[in-house]
């Protein structure tokens, strides 16, 4: 595994497709790319119940993020509780990242900018404008937001603005 520079990184378990989900990742954002693959010994095979020479662990970047993606087996599996935030400037990056990590997992069920990709990994793709609007002063914006967004699945940027504006 390369030299991990973060204090801290998220360190995902899969079953057995850290390779294809770091792949595909990876091909989302932008400023990313694999930095290392590990494999299984014999012994390490034996002790997880993969098999020797497959894909142990995968380093990562993710947009500038480390990230350490690791075939585990069955025993774990990601929940909602442990989700990645990607703040979005614009309705486009709005869409093109909730288009691309919702293709092929779960959308349907989630509400807020929430959704599970096609591994069950839970992300938020949200406007970065929404802690500014949930914080401020002003007389009523921070509930108006709040409502507006309690409504949306994917976020929709401008009705963000309009409930925020509203008097």
């Amino acid at each position: 595994m390369s030299k991990i520079s973060q204090r801290i990184t998220p360190f995902l378990w899969f079953h057995n497709e850290a390779e294809e989900a770091v792949n595909y990742y990876v091909s989302v954002f932008e400023n990313s790319k694999i930095t290392s693959v590990t494999r299984y010994s014999e012994a390490g095979a034996g002790a997880s119940g993969q098999k020797a020479g497959t894909v142990m662990t995968v380093a990562f970047v993710l947009d500038g993020q480390e990230f350490v993606a690791i075939n585990g087996g069955p025993h774990f599996t990601f929940s909602c509780a442990v989700s990645f935030v990607v703040n979005c400037e614009t309705q486009e990056e709005i869409d093109y990242y909730w288009d691309k990590l919702s293709a092929g997992g779960d959308a349907s069920a989630q509400q807020c900018g929430w959704l599970a990709d096609r591994w069950g990994l839970s992300w938020q793709v949200v406007p970065s404008l929404i802690p500014e609007l949930l914080t401020s002063s002003a007389p009523g914006v921070p509930e108006r937001t709040m409502a507006a967004v309690l409504q949306m699945k994917k976020i929709d940027l401008a009705a963000v603005k309009e409930a925020a504006a509203t008097n």
